[in-house]
């Protein structure tokens, strides 16, 4: 197998795990550390990423680049690619609308850049057949083989540019918008003053799943800030398809009111999040 330079934008808890991959695979991981925060650094530097000054150095250096950022800043960061001569794949793997991934490719192709579009399910790829890299483009093959030994799972759906975006979009809008429809209407019922009440009715039908929903609307809090572009990326792929976005839409507005708690370890207490939730800390 030959050896290639991968270079990944940037390697947050989800990219450095890609990473990994890619060397447990033979290949070498990099970085670019310019405006990259601490955390970034820490990360990079415990799992071995070879650290680039800039973009320019990742392009001439690199045979393959992997995008894995906020959505908000997908197209921002091929962009940025963009500006430097690069004769290799880039992929795309963030959490974006088929719509917007097929833009961002013809820029690539118009440019002479093979492109492929990726859509990653699951959480960072730490454990076998828990996280999965759905590629879809003509050179989908390729970039799967540099992920062969994981435990990142890939597979490839096609060879057309937006199938694998459409997948993880499809998927998110159930588990990430129905994370957010769960801390709507427990935020409704605590404003109603009818929390405990519903707590027992839903304990009547599942003993778990008052205990499940509680945790899980703590647990998404650090990863909100992220989630609510991400749901505007699933309005605009359920908009093109012919249906209504208004629920994705309403599911960032629950995500950015709960943004502040980026990062936070321990998650906070649930009165904590339902006060933000229902703008009580403002009152």
């Amino acid at each position: 197998m030959e050896k290639k330079n991968i270079g990944f934008l940037h390697p947050g808890a989800m990219g450095i795990s890609l990473a990994a991959s890619a060397q447990n695979t033979g290949h070498t991981s990099y970085w670019v550390s310019t405006g990259r925060s601490p955390d970034t650094y820490v990360r990079a530097a415990e799992h071995g990423l070879i650290e680039l000054q800039n973009i320019e150095e990742l392009c001439q250096v690199c045979s393959h680049i992997v995008s894995v950022c906020p959505p908000h800043a997908a197209t921002e960061v091929a962009e940025q690619v963009l500006k430097y001569p690069f004769a290799g794949i880039y992929t795309d793997a963030n959490a974006i609308s088929p719509q917007r991934v097929k833009h961002i490719g013809r820029l690539m192709t118009d440019a002479g850049i093979e492109f492929v579009d990726g859509g990653i399910i699951g959480g960072p790829a730490w454990t076998p057949n828990a996280t999965w890299l759905y590629l879809s483009g003509p050179t989908s093959g390729r970039v799967a083989t540099c992920f062969s030994e994981g435990p990142l799972e890939t597979e490839v759906i096609g060879d057309d540019i937006g199938k694998a975006s459409a997948l993880k979009m499809c998927f998110a809008a159930n588990t990430k918008g129905t994370t957010a429809l769960l801390c709507a209407i427990v935020a409704a019922a605590e404003a109603m003053g009818v929390r405990h009440e519903l707590e027992r009715q839903w304990s009547r039908y599942d003993p778990d799943f008052a205990p499940q929903t509680l945790a899980r609307i703590r647990r998404v809090t650090a990863k909100a800030w992220r989630f609510s572009g991400e749901m505007e990326e699933i309005a605009a792929t359920l908009e093109a398809a012919g249906l209504p976005g208004g629920f994705h839409h309403a599911s960032a507005d629950i995500y950015n009111r709960i943004a502040g708690f980026k990062g936070a370890d321990p998650a906070p207490s649930l009165e904590v999040i339902l006060d933000a939730l229902l703008y009580r800390d403002q009152e």
